[in-house]
């Protein structure tokens, strides 16, 4: 009973659960608000905006990406607060995506990640795989509640590190090669073929990594690549021993997006004169910052070659994985009507 003169005890006012999203695929045009919505994600997982239009244009017109199946867009109030994206790579069960969600909108991204996975399963089914492996990459401080990862059977099964390198001409002249090593730019064809076929081998045994045709590797690097900034190294009485792609098209820094050397070239200085060359290069371009990603369990000595060259970490990301049952073909999910 009441106090006698005291005021009623006001009820607690009704939670209102938000609207559902409105879900649709992506389209090319869409690129701007999904280039946002990523770089609002990267404000909260690495503390500043790091993607750029150009690398967003390159998924969405792919030749592979077949939006219309492989893509949603999540909205709610006309914001846009979730994005995925699925691709198969491997034509067999290895299925990759990716997937953003602002902090504010699980359930949104939930029903993007239930998509991701039907569709996955769909298309394993499509290419004749008893089951769906599907991957997903997020960075450790994801914005993406990872105990929904985990109460829907997904497990991390590799760590990623982002490691970036400060440059200044006076820190990084050009480097003098060791004996008997010369380096090729790629800008004429043949030297494109060939690096797309240095990648390949020296790629081949590492974790996620996907055989890829010519074709297949120049539209993965999309319009912006700069094969003058790419470079081939050859050894005396070895031939091409070694590769190395970098991109200047990223607003944040520039970028080695793969440096390979064969294994019987390995322990000869090969791959720290080229990441010192790409160093240089880039300092001399007056870029202040480079990085790169690199699987912390690469047997081949990859992370310790780059912290000894001044690498440190930027962030860390976790492969995540699911295996799941194949689907027959159908929608994995229906667009909500807007």
């Amino acid at each position: 009973m009441a106090c006698p003169g005291a005021d009623p005890v006001a009820a607690p006012p009704a939670v209102v659960p938000p609207p559902p999203p409105t879900i649709r695929p992506a389209t090319p045009e869409d690129a701007p608000q999904i280039c946002a919505l990523l770089n609002a994600v990267d404000l909260v997982e690495v503390g500043r905006a790091e993607t750029d239009l150009g690398s967003v244009e390159t998924d969405l017109v792919h030749p592979e990406a077949d939006l219309g199946r492989n893509s949603w867009l999540a909205f709610r109030g006309g914001r846009l607060v979730s994005y995925g994206l699925l691709w198969d790579d491997s034509g067999a069960e290895r299925i990759d995506a990716d997937h953003y969600v602002l902090p504010g909108h699980q359930d949104a991204g939930e029903r993007l990640l239930a998509a991701i996975e039907g569709r996955a399963a769909e298309r394993a089914g499509e290419n004749g795989a008893a089951r769906a492996v599907v991957h997903l990459t997020l960075n450790s401080r994801s914005t993406l509640d990872r105990t929904r990862l985990t109460a829907r059977g997904w497990r991390t099964v590799r760590r990623y590190h982002v490691l970036t390198r400060p440059l200044t001409p006076e820190a990084d002249p050009a480097p003098v090669p060791p004996p008997g090593l010369t380096l090729r730019s790629c800008e004429a064809e043949a030297d494109r073929r060939r690096a797309h076929a240095l990648v390949e081998e020296t790629f081949a045994a590492h974790h996620d990594h996907q055989p890829r045709g010519y074709r297949q590797f120049l539209d993965d690097l999309g319009a912006g690549m700069d094969w003058s900034l790419a470079w081939i190294a050859a050894l005396d009485g070895a031939g091409d021993v070694a590769v190395v792609l970098t991109r200047d098209d990223r607003e944040a820094m520039a970028w080695v997006r793969n440096l390979g050397v064969r294994a019987s070239a390995r322990g000869k200085g090969v791959g720290g004169h080229l990441l010192r060359h790409a160093c240089a290069v880039y300092a001399a371009r007056g870029r202040d910052t480079i990085g790169l990603g690199v699987d912390t369990e690469n047997a081949t000595g990859a992370l310790g070659l780059y912290t000894s060259h001044g690498f440190g970490l930027h962030y860390a990301a976790d492969t995540w994985e699911v295996t799941l049952p194949v689907l027959s073909p159908r929608a994995a999910l229906p667009p909500t009507p807007a």
